[in-house]
């Protein structure tokens, strides 16, 4: 049966794209795979679903949208093109990320320290290059964040607060489940990452993208989400504004104390007791990495290390004096 959504958006992309497949969606958006003929090259088309574009300005959309293509940077998924179907369905273009997202990694294991704060590290540069342009991110979590060639890049941002902003009327009190966008009142978001705030419907700045990088630290680091035992959102909403995660969950995976500490930060309830930014946060990082780089270097060798650099010398010594002697 011909999908009407997927043919009306081929409709509005012309000649330009060709949809090749779907790749999913979340509650507010379906994504496809699609050919831009020109460039011979795979990109991403996320249309908004029909269910929320009566909520919302179109107008408005647009223009964050703009604001969030104009990110540059290693780390970030960028916004290539975007605009409305015939039926005022908002879509955009992003590049076609070879590789897979970071929920996508944990659901097959663990994440071992190095690669943990690697992948934290590049999350953290991206939200300080957005920051610096005055972008919040709104949405930081595992799904957001795309793992390729060893490298993490975000994407979606300014989404969150292209919906949030495109509101013609709110909706309080709607709640979807905890993996997709939510909103209540003017708040969106996902429940499982929402700050405090976020989750109050409250303000909303670039500290809100530093609380949810700390929950998601918090969940590589401890191999679980600090509130996993919390099945609703409600009650992920909840926690999110009156419960403080143990801190023991990261230490007991071999979290540093200084990596663990700086986490916590993040997780303040209070936005004034945690980094005041990304920038601050990802220096906060590469002190704690270069601290641990001066320690490991300082370190004494271990004396079996010193018996074997011993050993290796003798054999070489010996081996020397024995071509000697058959010259």
């Amino acid at each position: 049966m011909p999908d009407p959504l997927l043919q009306q958006l081929q409709a509005s992309l012309g000649t330009a794209y060709t949809l090749q497949r779907e790749l999913g969606g979340g509650g507010m958006s379906r994504v496809f795979v699609a050919r831009e003929e020109a460039l011979q090259r795979e990109v991403v088309v996320k249309v908004l679903t029909s269910d929320h574009v009566h909520e919302m300005s179109a107008e408005r959309f647009a223009r964050e949208i703009r604001v969030a293509a104009r990110l540059q940077d290693p780390h970030i998924v960028p916004v290539l093109a975007a605009g409305t179907t015939s039926d005022g369905l908002p879509y955009y273009t992003m590049p076609f990320v070879r590789g897979q997202s970071l929920r996508a990694r944990l659901a097959i294991g663990g994440v071992l320290l190095p690669e943990a704060v690697g992948i934290l590290r590049d999350v953290a540069r991206a939200l300080s290059h957005a920051h610096a342009y005055g972008v919040v991110h709104r949405d930081v979590k595992p799904e957001n964040v795309l793992l390729s060639d060893g490298t993490a890049v975000v994407t979606d941002f300014g989404i969150a607060k292209a919906l949030a902003d495109a509101r013609t009327h709110g909706m309080p009190g709607r709640i979807s489940t905890g993996a997709t966008l939510t909103e209540i009142g003017k708040s969106v978001g996902t429940p499982a990452y929402m700050s405090p705030e976020q989750a109050a419907g409250d303000t909303v700045d670039r500290r809100a993208d530093v609380y949810a990088w700390g929950l998601m630290a918090y969940e590589l680091l401890a191999g679980r989400h600090p509130f996993a035992s919390r099945v609703t959102p409600q009650q992920l909403l909840a926690a999110q504004i009156s419960e403080m995660p143990v801190r023991e969950g990261m230490e007991e995976h071999g979290t540093p104390d200084a990596l663990a500490e700086l986490v916590m930060r993040c997780l303040a309830k209070d936005p004034e007791q945690r980094p005041q930014s990304a920038s601050e946060l990802l220096a906060a990082l590469n002190a704690i990495a270069s601290d641990s780089y001066s320690a490991s270097a300082r370190r004494p060798r271990s004396r079996l290390s010193v018996w074997w650099l011993v050993a290796i010398g003798l054999v070489i010594v010996v081996a020397s004096v024995l071509l000697v002697r058959m010259r």
